[in-house]
């Protein structure tokens, strides 16, 4: 890490990653240019919770928000999140106003039914999450399951191999997580784009049997900020391959450029 460089970046991962999953692919920033950091949320990487059977969505949006109230140091922040942490990157930069950018891989709505139907194991059952979810017990809500009981991790990445390791993984896709925080999340109503001021990307991997690109170009297109799609060559929903990872890095390049010079109404213009 760098904290000479003029822009930093944070890296949010999504439900059946971590942390140190990301960072040999965030890592490829150039270290002149960025100063890269990471978290892990709670349930998930080295975080140890204190009642982990009480973890809630919310508690990861109102976590990230105080981790970006609390390191702001006057440099332009940069959100990249992979997977729902896109979603998650979108919210804290909507509530926090302290982002000058987000770059997402995914901007998944859970309350979307076209993305319940494809975010689950279960297909098109899928979309019944949302109205099951509100009639969960209360009892049932600390109760945990793999996260790979839930998530299609199957289609995490075009290697199978990787996809295998993503699932066994216990800081990842191993790991387990209660009923309440599956559906705090199904239930969330996230910041609407309409009033989204912050510019995003949506830098979707070109190959995702996971989430297809549809799915999140339906948040895309109603933010009222500027926004733009780019599409990783080559790439699954964990996106690995060239040229598309190469794609992402350059992506992430000139967003972090135009913050650092401050020009986001030309942050989607060639630099």
């Amino acid at each position: 890490m760098n904290s000479n460089a003029p822009v930093r970046v944070l890296l949010v991962h999504g439900a059946g990653g971590h942390s140190a999953a990301l960072w040999p692919v965030a890592s490829l920033l150039p270290e002149d240019q960025v100063e890269l950091a990471a978290v892990d949320m709670p349930l998930y990487g080295e975080t140890i919770s204190p009642d982990p059977d009480a973890v809630r969505y919310e508690d990861w949006v109102s976590l990230l928000c105080d981790f970006v109230r609390d390191e702001d140091d006057g440099r332009p922040l940069v959100l990249l999140g992979a997977s729902i942490g896109g979603m998650l990157a979108y919210e804290v930069a909507a509530r926090t106003g302290l982002s000058a950018a987000v770059v997402a891989t995914c901007l998944l709505d859970p309350r979307d039914a076209h993305v319940r139907a494809v975010i689950t194991r279960f297909g098109p059952i899928g979309i019944l999450g949302g109205p099951l979810a509100r009639l969960l017990p209360g009892r049932l809500a600390g109760r945990r399951v793999p996260m790979s009981w839930v998530a299609a991790l199957s289609k995490m990445s075009r290697d199978p191999r990787l996809s295998r390791l993503c699932t066994a993984d216990p800081r990842g896709g191993g790991a387990t997580v209660p009923l309440g925080f599956l559906t705090s999340f199904m239930t969330y109503r996230h910041a609407p784009p309409e009033r989204m001021t912050t510019p995003v990307t949506l830098a979707h991997p070109a190959k995702d049997a996971w989430t297809p690109v549809e799915v999140s170009t339906r948040w895309l297109s109603r933010i009222a900020a500027p926004a733009e799609l780019v599409m990783l060559r080559e790439c699954g929903h964990f996106p690995i391959e060239d040229p598309g990872l190469a794609d992402l890095v350059r992506g992430v390049e000139r967003v972090a450029w135009h913050a650092q010079h401050a020009d986001v109404g030309q942050i989607f213009k060639p630099s």
